[in-house]
């Protein structure tokens, strides 16, 4: 059952990539119904991963996609916290790199780049090629505030993560 929501979830990423955002949106509605009825001890091994915290990550990254900021802040709080009781660095990474996303778009550059040193952070403490192409994205997106103290202060952070020069 979990991995069927995961398949709903995986669809909805493909349709947000697309821009259909009502079939995206429709898609992450039927991963939700089919999570609610997950018994997660009846799960096997390898579907443990599809969680609460994975599923409303890949809906944030969803409407991140569509920048729709509202239904970013959603999911992509609730995937952070449940990261974060969880000591998951890098789902909290992922989450977090959203919520920045989400600032962005509202045009709060501050915020966007406080958060995405967070994400730095988290990145730091796992080996993810995921979470290091994230830090990656968020460079690219913080591109248009060079000038900005806290993008400067990211981007040397991100620097050192990365082993690039400032």
């Amino acid at each position: 059952m979990a991995c069927l929501a995961d398949l709903h979830i995986l669809e909805a990423r493909a349709l947000a990539a697309l821009g259909d955002a009502p079939a995206a949106a429709a898609s992450v509605a039927r991963a939700e119904e089919v999570f609610a009825r997950v018994q997660h001890d009846d799960e096997p091994a390898w579907a443990k991963f599809i969680d609460t915290p994975y599923l409303l990550g890949e809906a944030a990254h969803c409407f991140r996609d569509l920048k729709q900021p509202a239904e970013i802040e959603r999911f992509a709080t609730e995937s952070a916290i449940g990261a974060r009781r969880q000591g998951r660095a890098r789902r909290g990474a992922l989450s977090e790199a959203a919520l920045a996303v989400a600032d962005l778009d509202r045009s709060d550059v501050d915020a966007a780049a406080s958060r995405a040193t967070r994400v730095v952070e988290l990145s730091a403490s796992v080996n993810s090629s995921r979470a290091i192409e994230t830090v990656r994205d968020l460079q690219r997106r913080m591109e248009p505030y060079p000038k900005v103290p806290e993008v400067q202060r990211f981007n040397a952070r991100a620097c050192e993560l990365l082993g690039l020069a400032a």
